[in-house]
Order: structure tokens, then C-alpha cells, then sequence
């Protein structure tokens, strides 16, 4: 990197950061027109900025967050960061600790805004314990004032939970937000769109519908998932970021159809952790009209509970040989591995249904057949002779593709796979092993 000359200004990022953004939010920019400030002040000028709006500084280390993290992997291309104020950084002394050990290393100076004083604090690869100290100091009162802020606001909330009053995030499916009877504050009331949504939803679901079919048909008629249709009644865009990908609309699944028809938030209840609120007699605290009645409610999770046949349990960490290995030739996709009591095999199928998505021809094979197929196949392209693991097969771009099968069949069970069914191939031949 070329030396800078004692008169050219350093290169400063400047960085904005706010937990919560409203439509009448003024902080960011009153934050920019701080650092802006505060980067002349301490000699340096902006070449870039970083903007992470509704992200907690709590719960996210600096290098975690969206916007400043790929910045601060590249600290060659700046030799100052400039925040409005500590509490902008971090808030949290461990996260600060983190910041300071990496300015050091990395020789970037940081640049707070400190309220009431005429200059900001900076902190230089070469400050003194002194610089440090009061960075720290700074660092652990925004934490205690996270902690306070934190404590108000669940006390505020089981308090909103209590009186059956709306106390802000994501409304439940089947509602809509309006000012409470009493005048003050909001309570939810039913939204005639998406109520009259559920109800076919369910009258779906008691004709015989899997959830499945249901999410596939959703999709098909456009009806906004409960993420979107929230975001679109607080006047944002629908979609987002899930798993790394972005999506102009989120689609419907079994699960998200799961989640909302086994919320007792359908009868009018409050809803805590999944579980209906109770008053001091014990009684359900409501946020507004019903859209299910308690008959068809609990009608509605018999049949439910009675189609899960006891699956529903916690996720484990899938230890499948053919993850990311098996794919269906319908639609290109991922299989995934599917448990068949009582037998110690299960079987491997597309995932496309059960993802809301049609696959033209969604192929599945008993898992035991498709693994010694996979194996066998790939001993004969690396001339291996011993175990064969997940990791060896992804290393070398393994990829087993399925076919449907036909319908029907004659009356001799097979013995095996149908090999022309299936497709092996590799993206390298790694050393052989013995």
C-alpha cells in the first residue's frame, strides 16, 4: 500500500447503526451528520459508510452485522471508523474489547461521539490505558443501559399481555392492529382478509387436505404468507432474506401452515411463547374477536395432532449419507432423508412438496437401496475399498440423480434398486485409498 503524505487526510468509514426503524425515524440522519462532524474533527475524511438499520447492538458484535462486517474484513481500504456515539458501536464490554483488540492489530483508529464533550474520543492503535479505560468505562454503561432498556420493556409487555393490549411485533395471522375501546393504546382485531383466508385454510384441512396440498395451493392462488401480509399492513415491502437467499415473496410450507393453524391466537386468545395468557382467575386473556370459534379450534388441532402420528419432535442435525448428494430429476432439487417406522430404513424424497413448490415428477427410493447404489458407484470411480462418508462424497462433487418410479408394478416385490432409475456422477476422481 502506497505511504500517505503527513498533510493528506486519513481515509475514515463512517457508520450508522439503529435497532428499530419507524417511518418517521430521523436518527440516521442525524447519526450521519455526526460522524461527518466528528471525522473532520479528528482529520479524517469519509470515503465510505456503513448502515445497519434494525440491528441490535445487544445482540450482534460489530463483525456479525450485515453492513460493517465485510467493511471491517477489509481494513486496507481505511484508517479510521467513526461512530456517532458508543452505544451506536457496541453495547456490550466484551464487544468492545473485541473492537479495540482489532483497531490494534489491524492499525484503525476508532472515532466516538462523546455527548457533552467537544471532541470526540479516539481510540489509536497507540492509545494509552488511560483512552482505553474510558472507552471501556463508556462500553459497559450503554450495556447496563441495554439491560435496563430490556427489563422496562418485558415488564411493559406482560403488563400489555395482562390488559389483552397490542404491544408491538409481528400480529398474529388473522388480524390486524386497531386503537384499543378504551382509547388508549391498540388491541388486534379480525382482518377480513386474511380471516377469510384461514377459514379456507381450514375448511380445507377438515375435507381431507394434507397441509401440503394446501401450502401448494396457496402458492398457486398468490396469498401472502403471514411475514408478508404483516410487513404489507405496516406499509413495507413484502419478501426478504432467509438462509442467504433473497426473495422478492416468501411462499407457504406445511410448517409456516402448521405454525398459524395451532395458534390459539385463532380463538382471540393472547399468545406468549406459543401458549394462551391467563388472567388471575385463569381465564384467557383475549386481543379481540375470535376468527375461529373454540369448537372448530380444537376440532382443528384432533386432527391435526392425529395426522402427525407422533412425529413432531425437536430437529436434529440430519446425519444422512446422501444430504446435498441425492437430488430428484422432476425438478432438479434436493431429496432429503424421511424416517419409515417402525423399519430401520426410511426412504429419501424430493422435498419440493413439502415446501409448497409442484415437482413434475417427485421421485423417492428406499434410503438403504440408494446408499449402497451411491457407495458402490463411487468405489468404482476412486478404486476405494474402505468406508465411505458424507464428506468424502460432497469432496468430490458427488451426485446421485433419481427418477420418478412408475405407478403400480407387478406382483414380486423387488429385491433392490431399479438401476435405471439412477444417475452417478462425480466432479473429480480424488487419490484412491485403500
Amino acid at each position: 500500500m502506497p505511504k500517505r503524505s503527513h498533510t493528506e487526510p486519513g481515509r475514515a468509514l463512517g457508520v450508522v447503526r439503529l435497532s428499530n426503524v419507524t417511518k418517521v425515524t430521523t436518527s440516521p440522519g442525524r447519526q450521519r451528520a455526526t460522524v461527518q462532524y466528528l471525522a473532520e474533527q479528528a482529520g479524517f475524511t469519509l470515503i465510505g459508510e456503513a448502515v445497519d438499520l434494525g440491528v441490535s447492538a445487544r445482540a450482534t458484535s460489530p463483525f456479525d452485522r450485515p453492513a460493517l462486517g465485510p467493511w471491517l474484513r477489509r481494513p486496507g481500504s481505511y484508517e479510521a471508523v467513526v461512530w456517532s456515539h458508543v452505544d451506536r458501536a457496541v453495547r456490550s464490554v466484551g464487544h468492545m474489547s473485541d473492537l479495540i483488540a482489532w483497531g490494534c492489530a489491524q492499525a484503525v483508529t476508532l472515532v466516538f461521539g462523546v455527548p457533552g464533550e467537544s471532541g470526540p474520543l479516539i481510540v489509536s492503535p497507540e492509545a494509552g490505558g488511560a483512552t482505553v479505560r474510558l472507552a471501556m468505562d463508556l462500553a459497559y454503561a450503554a450495556e447496563q443501559e441495554s439491560r435496563a432498556i430490556s427489563s422496562r420493556l418485558t415488564d411493559a409487555h406482560e403488563a400489555l399481555r395482562a390488559a389483552g393490549r397490542y404491544g408491538g411485533g409481528l400480529v398474529p395471522f388473522g388480524y390486524r392492529k386497531a386503537p384499543h375501546p378504551s382509547g388508549t393504546g391498540w388491541c388486534l382485531t379480525p382482518d377480513d382478509e386474511s380471516a377469510s383466508l384461514v377459514h379456507a385454510i381450514v375448511n380445507r384441512v377438515l375435507s381431507g387436505h394434507s397441509l401440503t396440498a394446501v401450502a401448494r395451493w396457496l402458492n398457486e392462488e398468490d396469498a401472502l404468507v403471514p411475514r408478508d401480509r404483516h410487513a404489507l399492513l405496516q406499509g413495507r415491502g413484502t419478501g426478504g432474506t432467509r438462509h442467504g437467499l433473497t426473495f422478492d415473496r416468501f411462499r407457504w410450507t406445511s410448517g409456516t401452515l402448521s405454525k398459524v393453524l395451532r395458534s390459539p391466537s385463532l380463538m382471540g386468545h393472547r399468545v406468549h411463547q406459543g401458549r394462551t395468557v391467563l388472567d388471575g382467575d385463569g381465564r384467557p386473556v383475549l386481543i379481540g374477536a375470535p376468527v375461529l370459534d373454540e369448537g372448530t379450534f380444537r376440532t382443528l388441532q384432533d386432527l391435526l395432532t392425529i395426522r402427525s402420528n407422533g412425529t413432531r419432535r425437536t430437529r436434529r442435525p440430519t446425519s444422512a449419507l446422501l444430504t446435498r448428494v441425492a437430488h430428484c430429476a422432476g425438478c432438479g432439487g434436493r431429496m432429503y432423508y424421511r424416517a419409515r417406522k417402525p423399519y430401520p430404513y426410511g426412504d429419501y424424497v424430493c422435498a419440493a412438496p413439502a415446501k409448497g413448490l409442484r415437482c413434475p415428477a417427485a421421485a423417492a427410493m428406499r434410503s438403504d437401496w440408494l446408499e449402497g447404489y451411491t457407495v458402490e458407484s463411487y468405489r468404482a470411480a476412486t478404486g476405494t475399498r474402505g468406508p465411505v462418508s458424507r464428506a468424502d462424497l460432497l469432496a468430490a462433487g458427488a451426485r446421485v440423480t433419481v427418477s420418478k418410479g412408475r405407478c403400480g408394478g407387478d406382483t414380486t416385490r423387488p429385491t433392490g434398486p431399479d438401476t435405471s432409475r439412477l444417475a452417478f456422477t462425480m466432479d473429480e476422481a480424488p487419490s484412491s485409498a485403500v
